[in-house]
């Protein structure tokens, strides 16, 4: 198909085609200025009434990361044990007291979230699941690998870095240059005749 995106190809491999989890990593690490730079530039991806719920959870320490991969389900110890860097993304439960500040254009945003806890929440997560996706792009822009992962117990993971009961965790993220091995073969995607209907 001729490319009728405004990305260059070598772009859309970057940050699509040739993105794959990473099961593996080198041992070069991951500065904090790398992040900053990566969430600098997802910051700006869009979400609902310019929710902003994301929270990230940097794991460096040796101390932190075993409380984290105690967590972490059997096959997922070893590889959030040895990735240079390990983020918790969370989801913020009261993100819309900075919405007057995100959003001024909507004065009443932080009242509209008031006294509905369900609505909150749900959008609290939705947002962050949306922003959780632009961080993992701006990853792959970084030349960095990913890999995401939901296998880990929730509950234990929020009692443990979130006991103030605030933030809720939604995916771990190991990060990293791939090592050997980092990459399984690319599995198939659905066509788009089996995702998009047109009305």
């Amino acid at each position: 198909m001729p490319n009728t995106l405004a990305l260059d190809a070598d772009a859309q491999e970057l940050l699509f085609r040739g993105a794959h989890t990473a099961y593996s990593f080198s041992d070069e690490p991951v500065s904090d200025a790398t992040v900053q730079a990566i969430y600098d530039l997802v910051k700006w991806g869009p979400t609902s009434m310019n929710q902003q719920p994301l929270r990230v959870v940097l794991i460096r320490s040796e101390e932190a990361r075993d409380r984290l991969v105690q967590h972490m389900i059997e096959p997922n110890q070893a590889k959030t044990k040895a990735a240079p860097l390990v983020a918790i993304l969370a989801a913020d439960m009261r993100f819309h007291e900075k919405l007057p500040r995100v959003f001024p254009q909507f004065p009443i945003a932080k009242g509209f979230f008031d006294g509905d806890d369900k609505l909150r929440e749900d959008s609290a997560i939705q947002n962050a699941l949306l922003q959780a996706g632009y961080f993992l792009l701006g990853i792959r822009a970084a030349g960095l690998a990913a890999g995401p992962q939901g296998g880990f117990d929730e509950d234990a993971v929020n009692k443990e870095f979130f006991g103030d009961g605030r933030h809720r965790a939604l995916i771990v993220v190991n990060i990293g240059k791939p090592g050997e091995g980092a990459f399984w073969d690319r599995n198939p995607r659905l066509d788009y005749d089996e995702v998009v209907t047109t009305l």
